[in-house]
């Protein structure tokens, strides 16, 4: 273990203390372990995958700093979806390559509009998707309930749907709905191959194609392609402000103009034509100026990272551990280890607390028995960390996950 990580040894931290605190405040154990975390990750000196959803408000107004350098601030401000909002919605529009692009405040928002959109233009209101796809798992069956689309799996598999089970789908669709990169299955991607395969055969059944991109902005390392090369081999695409980019929320749809016109009219009936919404409209500028760029660069070093990580853990001789993917599509990826979701989460607290280095600053979710998966984000604040200094880190890391687990 590091030479500081005993500095804290006698802290009121750890699951005793939590569970103690937690009786006298009604809170539970996972709750005093979130605001722990929440701590560290405020206050240690490095952090791996710091994570605006963990910063102060403070620390996110600090965005609107470079709002001057992306938009004049003494323009007018946006009134239900005018001015600034106008310059986003055709800023991006040029990088995908699209007609038109339409603002939406949230992203499960936009695309049931998207599809309805489409569902009124095929006549068919069925959505072929993947089973791990975001509106199967964290919409609560939205489209269906809310929207009158009929979803249907084309697979559950932990990878991207392929061209055969396009083709042999047993039941027509009017679109296919494809999530690049597919975030529960590990940031997978395609190869551009396969994507462009799976495209024609979607086409050969005269369904439409939409991508859920929320993370688009991360793929063109992998396909080796501009943005607007890859959006193009959609009929409309969905891009999120926040997930790659780092705004404070928004999401758009891009696609022809027709579409993206009743996708406005749409908007407006779900409530999402909202009065001013500039604060979120230019921290979205900011990012496509700031973050964007330097996407490349986040993929490149993920690869440094999760091979790093691969290496410490096996020094520090783990029985069994997988980084998955084992060369990262995008700047994300799944680490998975063989303990109890519980141990290895306040293992990760500790190790923030008592060596100032912060190495899982995500949640960790049980994988099945005792497996524990967590996902890694590489940033910039990852960039300071080299190969050595994650192995080490690994090290502590493992060291206190064992003595988490002996008590």
């Amino acid at each position: 273990m590091s030479d500081t990580a005993g500095r804290a040894a006698e802290e009121p931290h750890g699951r005793a203390a939590s569970q103690a605190e937690g009786q006298e405040t009604g809170e539970s154990p996972a709750t005093l372990r979130y605001k722990r975390r929440r701590a560290v990750h405020r206050t240690a000196e490095r952090v791996l995958s710091r994570s605006s959803a963990l910063a102060t408000i403070r620390e996110r107004l600090a965005l609107l700093d470079a709002a001057g350098d992306v938009y004049d601030l003494d323009e007018s401000a946006d009134i239900y979806g005018n001015g600034v909002v106008e310059t986003l919605e055709e800023r991006t529009a040029a990088l995908l390559g699209m007609e038109a692009a339409a603002f939406f405040p949230t992203g499960t928002m936009a695309q049931q509009v998207a599809l309805r959109c489409w569902a009124g233009r095929t006549g068919d209101p069925t959505v072929a998707l993947h089973g791990l796809a975001h509106p199967e798992t964290y919409e609560r069956q939205a489209f269906s309930r809310l929207s009158g689309l009929r979803p249907v799996r084309l697979t559950s598999e932990p990878r991207l749907p392929t061209a055969d089970e396009v083709r042999a789908f047993d039941e027509p669709f009017g679109a296919l709905m494809l999530e690049l990169p597919l975030r529960e299955a590990g940031f997978l991607l395609p190869s551009w191959e396969e994507l462009t395969e799976v495209v024609e055969a979607a086409h050969e059944r005269d369904a439409v194609v939409h991508f859920d991109g929320a993370r688009l902005w991360e793929s063109t390392t992998h396909f080796g392609r501009p943005l607007d090369e890859i959006a193009g081999l959609a009929d409309s695409v969905y891009v999120s402000y926040y997930k790659s980019l780092d705004a404070y929320g928004g999401a758009a749809i891009a696609g022809p103009r027709t579409l993206v016109d009743e996708a406005k009219a749409w908007r407006h009936r779900y409530g999402g034509q909202i009065f001013h919404q500039f604060p979120t409209v230019l921290t979205a500028l900011v990012g496509l100026e700031r973050e964007l760029p330097r996407l490349p660069e986040y993929v490149r070093h993920a690869r440094v990272v999760a091979a790093a990580l691969r290496e410490g853990f096996a020094e520090a001789a783990v029985p069994w551990s997988r980084v998955h993917p084992e060369e990262p599509h995008t700047h994300e990826f799944q680490v998975w280890l063989p303990y109890e979701a519980d141990v290895v989460a306040e293992a990760s607290v500790r190790q923030g607390e008592r060596t100032d280095a912060l190495l899982f600053a995500r949640p960790w979710d049980r994988g099945g028995p005792g497996l524990a998966v967590t996902e890694v984000e590489v940033r910039a604040s990852a960039l300071e960390w080299t190969a050595d200094d994650v192995r080490r880190a690994v090290g502590d890391f493992v060291a206190l996950v064992e003595k988490v687990a002996g008590e």
